[in-house]
């Protein structure tokens, strides 16, 4: 097996695991088990075990990113459409096998108070979001504070579609979205 073919048995064991069971719940051993690698090949690959949670979180945040994207790109020219587009995505996602909510809300609670590191990412990721959501608002010709408002209901979505497993967060919140566009063009 190659280093990199190595690496991403290991990635994706770790993604699986960890957002399955938990960040702090998965031991190392458990991890070279699950990817089929010896401990030592998983220490010369990733010193830490935060070295692999955050190439974890870096993973996540490119399928997060392209996926949107595309889900995005796919709804058309219209800016309206397009924006709504952002909680149809959350939908589908919430409607998925094995939903536990947002993998960088997850690592945020479990790490984000001791862990520095972990925080950090998933900061970038959340101001990530913020401005993509930025982008998508000032196509519509909305106020700025509209982006903001908006990127915290998918945020509450993700969180309480997790606990109460009901897809249709993501439509109550996208009703939300709605009203808040509206009112937010007309007073342009």
């Amino acid at each position: 097996m190659t280093e990199e073919e190595a690496r991403e048995r290991i990635l994706s064991a770790a993604e699986e695991l960890y957002y399955r069971k938990g960040y702090a719940a998965v031991g190392m051993d458990e991890l070279r088990a699950a990817a089929g690698v010896s401990l030592r090949r998983l220490y010369a690959l990733f010193p830490a075990k935060n070295d692999i949670v955050a190439a974890v979180l870096a993973r996540k945040h490119t399928e997060w990113e392209n996926g949107l994207s595309a889900a995005v790109a796919d709804a058309g020219g219209d800016p309206r459409a397009r924006l709504l587009t952002v909680y149809a995505y959350l939908e589908d996602w919430f409607c998925t096998d094995g939903f536990r909510g947002c993998a960088f809300i997850n690592a945020f609670g479990e790490l984000g108070g001791t862990n520095p590191e972990v925080a950090e990412v998933v900061r970038t990721h959340k101001a990530s979001f913020q401005e993509y959501m930025a982008g998508l608002v000032a196509g519509i010709g909305a106020p700025p504070l509209l982006a903001a408002q908006l990127s915290l209901l998918a945020e509450g979505a993700q969180s309480t579609a997790a606990i109460s497993a009901d897809p249709q967060v993501a439509v109550q919140a996208r009703s939300a979205a709605e009203v808040l566009i509206a009112a937010a063009v007309a007073g342009s």
